[in-house]
């Protein structure tokens, strides 16, 4: 797997200061996309040992609240079968540090049993997740005021909380969406 970039104290993916890794490869190619360049799945350098533990040790700092994984598309196959390890290690590590993930998939569909982008190691690595920011970028849906992400269609969902409610559930700290829940 190759990263397009990696954004050290990054406060626009997600809540507090954070570590931002942007994978590269993504089969969307989604009108208007902020990151084109990193469709590209040989764009950027490796995901290295060396550079997993620079993420890791970026992590150490109390005032960072966790880790952001966008793209590209983290939820490629290819891409969550190498992430997979480092998010384990990043939950082993840093226990009381969030991750978000950032995909155009959805959860329902896209990422079911089944479905195009599931694979061997997805519902293992949902299960590491915090905040899944699921939804392709719509361009004609962009607003500039949304909290998280770029267009109305996309939605922030608490996996914790959908996973042991069996049904998703929206994160509860988004005001557009607090309070809401939807039946599977």
């Amino acid at each position: 797997m190759n990263y397009a970039n990696i954004k050290y104290c990054d406060i626009a993916n997600g809540t507090g200061v954070r570590t931002s890794l942007f994978v590269s490869g993504c089969r969307h190619h989604c009108p208007g996309c902020f990151n084109s360049e990193a469709w590209d799945f040989g764009y950027g350098e490796p995901f290295t040992g060396e550079i997993r533990q620079k993420i890791l040790d970026s992590l150490k700092p109390s005032y960072i609240a966790g880790l952001s994984l966008l793209g590209g598309e983290p939820m490629e196959p290819e891409n969550q079968r190498e992430l997979l390890p480092f998010l384990k290690e990043v939950k082993t590590l840093y226990p009381d540090k969030d991750i978000w993930c950032y995909t155009g998939y959805t959860l329902e569909t896209d990422l079911s049993e089944g479905q195009r982008a599931f694979c061997e190691v997805t519902k293992e690595m949902l299960s590491l997740l915090d905040i899944l920011v699921d939804g392709r970028f719509v361009e004609e849906e962009y607003d500039i005021s949304l909290r998280f992400r770029g267009s109305k269609n996309q939605r922030l969902i608490d996996l914790p909380a959908s996973q042991k409610a069996g049904r998703t559930v929206l994160w509860q700290d988004d005001p557009l969406f607090a309070g809401h829940e939807i039946n599977k």
